[in-house]
């Protein structure tokens, strides 16, 4: 995650110890402000559970490729306990409980409150839909820490990315019904070609809502997103986005609101954010420019910061990447698989600055980014160390001069950007 208000601004939110090393305490690692990064054997997930692949509605970016259908084989409440056991004798930080739609299973708050009286803090990410008056009382009381209500733009456009009539405003319920149990909650946002264009609406809409907290996803291929390029923003769109992203936060900041912006799964946008602060404030550029070094970009999410136990146990490198998997639940400890390095893509990925190759192995800020989401690499060029082809910073300015460019061609680390993403 990229915190807008917290790198471009210099604001604070609750994840900065998380992600920079920052906070006064030590952060859920034991890591105090400016501590050496945890080495990859050394740092625990956050695990993405997907509950159930049941959901209520039929998104065209699903990464689970779900319906309003009962999957057979999905992990029982008992079996649901013992997972949440191992995760905790494991000493992760955090379980989220995704799906398809996580409300879908009616065991979910009992599951909830266990982990949390194991001392794992739960988090909901779900499109809201289900979030009557009823539900956000058991999500607070169960000890939810924070709902991740997803939308994907503004009324009709989200109701048809949605696949299901009415789905903005039951989200919104959702969301007052939440917030009238003083539930934390935020919403999520996938950034598609559906809904870029409408993002000065959505900052308004954010506003006008009293919505804190607010996460700008990048397009990851998986699923039924697969079809990659089709809803994807171009290079020239990403760089849009993102000046609108940094404009509007910057304004809320200047004006005293507390709406905390984020953007997830694409490093770049840390280094595009530190290029543009350079312009503009070199000594907060240089402090930022350590806090991205800090956080390490790609080389500590995927198959390090970052796991998914899908709905029958399986565990894979992150949730977008369930067409992998090291091992099962039901029969291997979470631990085992998770540190077992003897899985090729598994050590690659705890060691991604010594695999990464092409214009990110040269790339003058690879210490910030890492390569940023390996499995775009791998859906684009059949290649988990090729480049992520969502880079959107040209070859000038990340350094790749003439005679890196041969040395690309002599070793044959020349990965074409597709045409569908490119600024041309």
């Amino acid at each position: 995650m990229i915190d807008i208000g917290k790198l471009y601004c210099g604001g604070k939110s609750t994840g900065d110890s998380l992600r920079y090393g920052t906070e006064a305490g030590p952060d859920c690692h034991g890591n105090r402000p400016h501590d050496p990064v945890l080495l990859a054997s050394e740092r625990r997930p956050i695990v993405v559970w997907s509950t159930t692949r049941t959901c209520n509605l039929n998104c065209v970016h699903c990464y689970t490729d779900s319906t309003n259908v009962k999957y057979d084989g999905e992990l029982t409440t008992d079996e649901g306990r013992s997972l949440i056991n191992d995760l905790a004798g494991f000493g992760i930080p955090s379980l989220l409980f995704s799906g398809g739609e996580p409300l879908m299973r009616k065991d979910l708050f009992t599951l909830i409150e266990y982990a949390a009286n194991r001392n794992i803090r739960p988090v909901i990410s779900t499109n809201g839909t289900m979030i009557d008056r009823q539900n956000a009382q058991n999500i607070k009381d169960a000890g939810v820490v924070y709902v991740g209500i997803s939308l994907d733009g503004m009324e009709d456009t989200n109701d048809k990315f949605r696949g299901v009539q009415g789905a903005f405003s039951r989200a919104m319920k959702g969301f007052e019904n939440c917030t009238a149990v003083g539930q934390r909650v935020g919403l999520r946002l996938t950034l598609t070609k559906r809904n870029y264009e409408d993002l000065d609406r959505i900052f308004d809409f954010i506003e006008k809502e009293g919505i804190n907290r607010a996460c700008f996803y990048h397009l990851v291929y998986s699923g039924r997103g697969s079809d990659m390029y089709k809803d994807d923003l171009t290079h020239r769109e990403s760089r849009s986005a993102l000046d609108t992203i940094i404009a509007r936060t910057e304004d809320y900041f200047r004006r005293g609101l507390d709406i905390n912006i984020l953007t997830v799964d694409n490093h770049v946008d840390g280094v595009y954010l530190y290029m543009k602060l350079k312009e503009k404030d070199t000594g907060r550029a240089e402090d930022v420019r350590r806090l991205l070094a800090w956080n390490g970009g790609g080389a500590n999410s995927t198959g390090v910061g970052i796991a998914n136990i899908d709905f029958f146990g399986n565990v894979h490198p992150d949730q977008f990447w369930q067409d992998y998997t090291f091992g099962n639940v039901r029969e291997r400890n979470f631990g085992d698989i998770w540190m077992d390095e003897s899985d090729p893509l598994m050590k690659g990925l705890k060691h991604k600055s010594d695999y990464i190759k092409g214009r990110c192995r040269l790339c003058r800020y690879r210490s910030l980014c890492t390569g940023a989401m390996r499995v775009r690499a791998f859906r684009t060029y059949n290649d988990p160390w090729a480049p992520d082809p969502q880079c959107y910073l040209s070859d000038e300015e990340i350094g790749i001069d003439e005679n890196k460019k041969k040395e690309l061609v002599k070793s044959g680390e020349v990965f074409p950007i597709p045409m569908e993403l490119s600024c041309k």
